[in-house]
C-alpha cells in the first residue's frame, strides 16, 4: 500500500504542472453538466480525462471516482481508490484566479468515510504551484516544478492565532444560526474569499482561521461533495491539528450515501469550529 499511495502522489504531483501549463486555450465553457449540474469548462473535462488515463493505469490503483464524471472507473480488484476533483475552481478561469486539484486516497470502496481515507492532499495552481499532502497524522507542502516536488514544510500545523476568514454561499441564502455566527467572526478576523475552495483552505492553513460552505436555505446540503472535496480536505486540516465539522460531528465520521453526495464543509482552529457547532445547534 505505502508503494501504491507514494506512485499516485508522483503521478498527481507529475500532472499538475501539465494540468496548469493545459489551461492556456481551454478556459471556455462546453455544453455539459457535471454529476452535479454544474457547466464544465474545457479544463474540467481535459484534466479528468488526463488524470483518469494515468491513475487509472497505477498499479494498485482499482477505483478512481472524479467530481466531473458520474460512474468510476474500476481498474482492479485488490487496491486502493482514489477520488478527484480535477480542477476545483474552475469558474476562476474567465478572471484568471486561483484554481486547485484535489484528491482523496481511500482503502476502501468509494463512496467510503473519510476514516478510510490513508492519505490525502491538494494542488494549488497560484503564483507558485504548490502541494499540500497529509499522510499518518504530517501534513507536508512542496512547490511543484517540471513534475519534481521540493519540500517546503515538513510539519504544516494550523496557527494557533487565527487569523483569516472565508464563508461561501449567498448571504441572504444563510441560515439565521449561521448568519450570527458569521457575524461574531467578521467582527474578529480579516475576509479572505476568492471563490476556490482551495485557496480559500490554504489561507486558512497559512494563517490559522475559518472556511466554511455551510448548509443554505435553499442547499440543506451545502455546494461541496463529501468524497471529492470534504473529505480530503478535512482529512489534511485534522492532520494539521485543526478540526472540520458539518455543524454537529467532524466531516470524516460521515457515512456517505451516493457517490456525488454534498455536505456542508466547516475547517479551521479547533476553538472556532467547536463556537460554530454550538451556534448551529
Amino acid at each position: 500500500m505505502t508503494d501504491t499511495v507514494e506512485d499516485v502522489v508522483r503521478v498527481i504531483a507529475r500532472s499538475a504542472t501539465e494540468i496548469r501549463r493545459g489551461l492556456v486555450g481551454r478556459r471556455g465553457k462546453v455544453d455539459e453538466e457535471n454529476p452535479s449540474g454544474e457547466t464544465q469548462a474545457e479544463a474540467d473535462i481535459w484534466a479528468d480525462e488526463l488524470l483518469a488515463d494515468r491513475l487509472s493505469t497505477t498499479d494498485g490503483v482499482v477505483q478512481y471516482a472524479s467530481e466531473e464524471r458520474t460512474d468510476d472507473l474500476n481498474c482492479g480488484d485488490e487496491g486502493l481508490a482514489v477520488a478527484v476533483d480535477p480542477l476545483d475552481g474552475s469558474s476562476n478561469l474567465r478572471s484568471n484566479n486561483t484554481m486547485g486539484t484535489v484528491f482523496g486516497i481511500y482503502d476502501e470502496p468509494i463512496p467510503a468515510p473519510g476514516t478510510a481515507l490513508v492519505a490525502a492532499g491538494y494542488v494549488l495552481y497560484g503564483p507558485i504551484t504548490t502541494m499540500v499532502y497529509a499522510r499518518d497524522g504530517q501534513v507536508t507542502t512542496y512547490e511543484l516544478s517540471g513534475g519534481e516536488r521540493t519540500v517546503v514544510d515538513e510539519d504544516v500545523i494550523v496557527p494557533d492565532d487565527p487569523v483569516v476568514y472565508g464563508f461561501g454561499g449567498r448571504v441572504p441564502n444563510w441560515t439565521d444560526d449561521f448568519h450570527q455566527y458569521a457575524n461574531e467572526i467578521e467582527d474578529e478576523l480579516k475576509l479572505r474569499y476568492g471563490g476556490s475552495m482551495i485557496g480559500d483552505v490554504n489561507q486558512v492553513l497559512s494563517y490559522g482561521g475559518i472556511f466554511a460552505y455551510p448548509a443554505l436555505e435553499d442547499s440543506p446540503n451545502g455546494k461541496l461533495r463529501l468524497q471529492f472535496e470534504g473529505n480530503p480536505i478535512a482529512y489534511v486540516m485534522e492532520s494539521a491539528g485543526g478540526r472540520s465539522s458539518d455543524g454537529t460531528q467532524s466531516i470524516l465520521e460521515i457515512e456517505p450515501t451516493d457517490l456525488h453526495g454534498r455536505v456542508p464543509l466547516h475547517v479551521g482552529n479547533a476553538d472556532l469550529i467547536d463556537r460554530l457547532e454550538a451556534a448551529l445547534e
